[in-house]
């Protein structure tokens, strides 16, 4: 069980967020680390909320997180718009960056699994070199559809049971990463999980990452859609814009019947 937040929780269509900066994030991990205590952060961007939102069996996959931070800022919009806002986006992609180079000040570990062929190697190696001291326990980049093999499976949890990580990036896509994160995470119950998506192709720049002006403003969508139009055409345009007027209206409707309520 974490410890005392010192912050609190919004709601955006029925689905809790942490009301938390980075920075706070980052601190929290390693206080439970330090407490003996582990942990999984879930970081909702609007495809995530969208499926939180419309798929049970989703939604129940990630209940048991003890994080959910908003990797998006439609949300960060939404919780504005409805007068509950939440601090700022907290992205798993700088996450990777901002809570790596805390453990490495801290002496923690990490463990990077996932990814393209070569790249949970390549980032460890990048990610060392950024951050003097910190200890990368090992890299796993397992052939795709290993979740179904048990034999691969079985050596993976070997693996993550000897060498013991702090922290553990799984860079999987979603539901993948959450799905093997629900399944794993107690064999190191006192490690910290965080699923990162293309995470570890960003680190390694073999995906070019959007401006910080373009993430500011919302726009990394439109960014990695030019990239992978024809993977990410459904997801955002089909899916994903419908579903982001739904959550600015549910917002807004909510703002009013707060305002008309406190009358």
């Amino acid at each position: 069980m974490s410890g005392a937040r010192a912050w609190h929780r919004i709601e955006l269509l029925g689905v809790e967020i942490d009301a938390v900066r980075e920075g706070q994030c980052v601190e929290h991990v390693l206080q439970e680390l330090a407490a003996g205590r582990g942990g999984w952060i879930v970081t909702p961007n609007l495809d995530h909320l969208r499926r939180l939102v419309n798929e049970k069996s989703y939604r129940e996959l990630c209940a048991g997180a003890e994080l959910f931070v908003a990797d998006g800022m439609p949300l960060v919009w939404a919780s504005r718009l409805q007068g509950t806002p939440l601090p700022e986006r907290v992205a798993g992609s700088d996450l990777i960056s901002s809570l790596t180079s805390a453990a490495a000040r801290a002496g923690r570990s990490i463990f990077l699994l996932g990814g393209d062929p070569g790249t949970a190697e390549a980032a460890g190696r990048i990610l060392a070199e950024r951050n003097r001291g910190l200890v990368v326990r090992g890299t796993a980049c397992p052939a795709p559809g290993f979740e179904k093999d048990e034999q691969a499976l079985r050596a993976l949890r070997e693996l993550l049971v000897d060498l013991q990580p702090d922290i553990v990036y799984v860079a999987l896509g979603s539901p993948k990463q959450e799905r093997l994160i629900a399944e794993l995470r107690q064999l190191l119950p006192r490690a910290w999980w965080l699923g990162v998506g293309i995470s570890f192709s960003f680190v390694t720049g073999d995906v070019k990452r959007a401006s910080p002006l373009v993430r500011r403003l919302g726009l990394e969508w439109l960014h990695r859609l030019v990239q992978e139009p024809r993977r990410l055409f459904k997801r955002y345009l089909v899916h994903g814009i419908p579903f982001a007027v739904r959550l600015l209206a549910a917002s807004l409707w909510n703002r009013r019947r707060a305002t008309a309520v406190a009358r």
